[in-house]
């Protein structure tokens, strides 16, 4: 397994230890940021969960410099991916943070893509995310840290960029699953 695909990796055993961090009971105490504050707990997950989604730019930069893309990091990436947004989106509900039916069109889309790309791997074909996947994954990791953050900066001027940002999120995700359905419709035609 080359670098890329092991950092890809670990973004996904970084997933429980979020979990852990933002879900248990926990009694850290408090860390004042400007225009809030979190439980000490959750602020951690809230960095845990960035450092993550920066692991997503490290891979892809590693893959692609040195030439070392692969089929497994095509459908590492995007899983890992979808695994880490879906997992912050969930906690995100159960914390209040988020309304479910967004969160629910947002898992709704990833697990329809995942499954159009298993239909085009089982005719032996590896579709890597295009321009505008890649910018709905970055819209959606600024609305979770926004949301994670609960508006940190924004709060103390009365800005809702945290929700502005996931409702931008949201677009993206249905734009893109669109276009990736649309682009691969042909897949449906040619299935028995």
């Amino acid at each position: 397994m080359n670098l890329p695909n092991k950092i890809t990796v670990s973004r996904i055993l970084l997933i429980p230890v979020f979990l852990i961090l933002m879900l248990a009971p926990f009694n850290w105490g408090i860390v004042h940021l400007p225009g809030t504050e979190l439980e000490t707990a959750h602020f951690l997950g809230a960095m845990l969960f960035i450092i993550a989604s920066i692991t997503d730019w490290v891979d892809g930069y590693y893959a692609r410099k040195y030439n070392l893309i692969t089929n497994l990091g095509k459908f590492l990436d995007p899983l890992a991916d979808k695994l880490l947004v879906s997992a912050a989106l969930i906690v995100l509900v159960e914390l209040g943070y988020a309304p479910s039916w967004m969160v629910i069109v947002i898992i709704s889309r990833e697990f329809a893509v995942t499954g159009l790309r298993l239909i085009l791997a089982g005719t032996g074909e590896v579709v890597a995310a295009n321009m505008l996947g890649k910018i709905k994954t970055w819209a959606q990791i600024i609305a979770i840290s926004a949301l994670l953050l609960k508006n940190i900066f924004f709060e103390a001027i009365g800005i809702p960029f945290a929700q502005i940002a996931l409702w931008v999120a949201l677009i993206f995700t249905v734009w893109s699953g669109y276009d990736y359905f649309h682009k691969n419709r042909d897949a449906f035609k040619n299935s028995k």
